[in-house]
C-alpha cells in the first residue's frame, strides 16, 4: 500500500524540473507544458471520491490493482509520447489509475490495521506520503540529467508492476462483500451498504472538484480577473476574453456546485437513496476538524515545496540537483518522524503528537526565512529544513490516523477519500497563495530597489514583473550578464544582487504566509484534540 502511495504522490511533483526538457526534446508549447503537469492533479482531484466509494462498495482490493495497471499502461505511454496530445492523453489516464490508488490505500490500512498497530501503519502511511513529494524533485532532476526525461514515467513499470504482485498476496480484500467491519460495525452503518449509484453525486463531485483545483493552481497564469497574456487553451478550445479571465468563471462555479453537492447529497440521505458522500460523517468532529487541519497543512507544505526549490536555484545558484537533494532532508525528516509517531502518541496522545508536529513546522519555516538571505550560508537551510519533515511527519501521520478513527470501516474508503480530496484542494489553495503573495512582494518592493542603483521607474517595474513572471528564473541571465542583460554593461551584476534581495523578501513573505497556514492547521488541530479526548481516541 505504502509503495502504490509513494508513486502517485511522486507523480505529483516529479514531472516539473524536467519539463523544460520535454519542451526542448518533443517539440511542445509552453501551454501544453502546463498542463502536463495540471492534468494530472485536476484529473486526480475530480475522481478520488468516486474511486473511494467504489472501493467500499466493490472491493478495495480491486480498485487498488485496477488502479496500478491503468498506472503503469500510462506510464509507459507517457514515456513513449512524441508529441503533446499522446502526453497529456497519458497524463489523463494517470490521473484516472491515480485517483483509484491513492484512496483505497488509506482505507484499506484503516479497515485492517488495529490496537497498537494502526497508529503506526498510519506513520507509515503518512511518512510514505510527505517524503515521496519531497524527494520528487531530487528524482526528476536525477533521472533527467542521467538516463533522460523519459524515465520520470518509465520508472513506475517496475514499481507497478512490484505493487500489483505483492499485493496479490499481501493484501487482504475489503469492502465490497469482503469487509472485514465486524457485525455491530455492520449494523451500526446500514447507510453504506444502500444499493446504487449516485451517477448525479459522482458528477457533481468531479466537477466540483476539478473547478476548483483548476482555478486555484492557474490563477497566477492566466489572471486572476483580468486576463493575462496566456491564453487558455486545451485542443481545439480557447478562452479568448482579454476583460475576463476563465479563472474566476471556475472558483465560482465550483462554489457554486459545491454548494449544490451539499444539498444534494443531504436531500438523498434523508431519503434513504445511496449518496456519493454521506454527509452525516461531518457530524463527527474528529473527522470535520480533523479535515481542516489537513487542509491547512498540505497548504502550508505546499507553499515552502514550491518556494524553496525557486529559491535555492534562482536565488542562490544552486543546480537542479544540489537543490533537489537539500529538498531530500525534509523526506528524510518526515520518513523518521513518522517511524517513532506512534511511540511517541502513546506517550502525548495521538491529537498531541499533531500539535507537537506543526508547532515544529511552524518554527522551522520561521528559521527558514530567517536565513533566507545571502549573508547566510545556504548550507544552514538544512536545519530547518530537516526539522520541519520532522514536524511534517509528525503531524501527518497521527493526523490521518485521528480523523478515520470514528469512521465507520465500511466507510473507510469514503472517508480516505474526502481526505485525499481535502489534502488536493489544500494543495491548490497553496499553490494559489503562495504565487499570488510571491508576485505581489516582488513587484511592491523590488522596483525601488532597481530606482535606487539610477534605473528608470519604467525599467524598474518591467524588470521587477519579469522576476515575478518568471519566478526568478530571470536573475541568472543577469547574473551571467548574457542575453537581454548584456544591455546594461558593468550594471548588470548590480541589478542581479537587487534582483536576488527583492526575490530573497519575497520569499520570506510567501513563507510567512505558509506559516500562517500552518497556524490556522494548530487551531483546528486543538479542535481535533479536544474532540479526540471526549471519545478517548488513541
Amino acid at each position: 500500500m505504502a509503495l502504490g502511495l509513494a508513486m502517485i504522490v511522486l507523480d505529483s511533483s516529479i514531472v516539473n524540473v524536467s519539463i523544460p526538457t520535454i519542451i526542448d526534446d518533443i517539440g511542445i508549447n509552453l501551454t501544453d507544458a502546463q498542463w502536463v503537469t495540471s492534468l494530472y492533479n485536476i484529473v486526480l482531484a475530480a475522481l478520488l471520491l468516486p474511486f473511494g466509494k467504489l472501493g467500499d462498495a466493490r472491493g478495495r482490493k480491486l480498485v487498488f490493482q485496477v488502479g496500478t495497471v491503468i498506472f503503469v499502461a500510462s506510464s509507459t505511454l507517457a514515456a513513449a509520447s512524441q508529441g503533446a496530445v499522446m502526453l497529456l492523453a497519458a497524463r489523463v489516464l494517470q490521473g484516472i489509475g491515480g485517483a483509484m490508488i491513492m484512496p483505497n490505500t488509506l482505507s484499506t490500512v484503516s479497515a485492517l490495521f488495529r490496537g497498537k498497530y494502526r497508529a503506526a501503519a498510519f506513520g507509515v502511511w503518512g511518512a510514505v506520503m510527505s517524503s515521496a513529494a519531497a524527494l520528487g524533485p531530487l528524482l526528476g532532476g536525477v533521472f533527467t540529467e542521467t538516463l533522460g526525461w523519459r524515465w520520470i514515467f518509465l520508472v513506475n513499470l517496475p514499481l507497478g508492476i512490484a505493487v500489483f504482485v505483492s499485493a496479490i498476496f499481501l493484501v487482504p480484500k475489503t469492502g465490497g462483500n469482503a469487509s472485514v467491519a465486524g457485525a455491530a460495525d455492520a449494523a451500526q452503518d446500514a447507510r453504506s451498504r444502500r444499493v446504487g449509484v449516485d451517477i448525479p453525486g459522482v458528477v457533481l463531485s468531479a466537477l466540483t472538484s476539478a473547478l476548483l483545483v483548476f482555478g486555484l493552481i492557474e490563477g497566477e497564469t492566466y489572471g486572476w480577473w483580468k486576463q493575462t497574456s496566456t491564453q487558455l487553451k486545451l485542443g481545439g478550445l480557447s478562452w479568448n476574453r482579454d476583460w475576463l479571465s476563465p479563472v474566476p468563471i471556475c472558483l465560482i462555479a465550483g462554489a457554486l456546485l459545491m454548494a449544490v453537492f451539499i444539498l444534494f447529497e443531504s436531500a438523498r440521505g434523508k431519503a434513504g437513496r445511496p449518496v456519493m458522500l454521506d454527509m452525516t460523517l461531518f457530524r463527527i468532529k474528529t473527522f470535520s476538524w480533523g479535515n481542516l487541519a489537513a487542509a491547512a497543512i498540505a497548504a502550508g507544505e505546499f507553499a515552502l515545496v514550491f518556494m524553496l526549490p525557486l529559491y535555492l536555484i534562482n536565488a542562490r545558484g544552486l543546480n537542479t540537483l544540489q537543490a533537489g537533494a537539500m529538498l531530500a532532508v525534509m523526506g528524510l525528516g518526515s520518513i523518521v518522524a513518522g517511524a517513532q509517531a506512534h511511540v511517541m502518541a502513546a506517550r502525548l496522545t495521538p491529537a498531541g503528537v499533531i500539535q507537537l508536529g506543526l508547532v515544529i513546522e511552524i518554527i522551522a519555516v520561521a528559521l527558514v526565512a530567517v536565513l533566507m538571505p545571502v549573508g547566510f550560508s545556504v548550507w544552514w537551510q538544512l536545519v530547518p529544513m530537516a526539522a520541519y519533515g520532522l514536524g511534517l511527519g509528525f503531524a501527518s501521520a497521527q493526523l490521518t490516523s485521528v480523523v478515520l478513527s470514528e469512521v465507520p470501516v465500511m466507510q473507510s474508503g469514503e472517508g480516505s477519500a474526502t481526505q485525499s480530496t481535502v489534502r488536493q484542494l489544500g494543495t491548490a489553495v497553496g499553490s494559489a497563495i503562495s504565487g499570488a503573495s510571491l508576485a505581489m512582494a516582488v513587484n511592491g518592493t523590488l522596483p525601488a530597489r532597481l530606482e535606487s542603483l539610477g534605473l528608470p521607474a519604467k525599467v524598474g517595474d518591467g524588470l521587477a514583473q519579469a522576476v515575478s513572471g518568471s519566478a526568478g528564473g530571470v536573475i541568472g541571465v543577469f547574473r551571467s550578464g548574457d542575453g537581454p542583460a548584456a544591455r546594461f554593461g558593468d550594471e548588470a551584476p548590480k541589478i542581479a544582487d537587487a534582483m536576488t534581495s527583492g526575490f530573497v523578501e519575497g520569499g520570506q513573505w510567501t513563507l510567512l504566509v505558509a506559516g500562517i497556514m500552518l497556524f490556522i492547521g494548530l487551531l483546528a488541530s486543538v479542535a481535533v484534540r479536544r474532540a479526540a479526548s471526549s471519545h478517548n481516541v488513541r
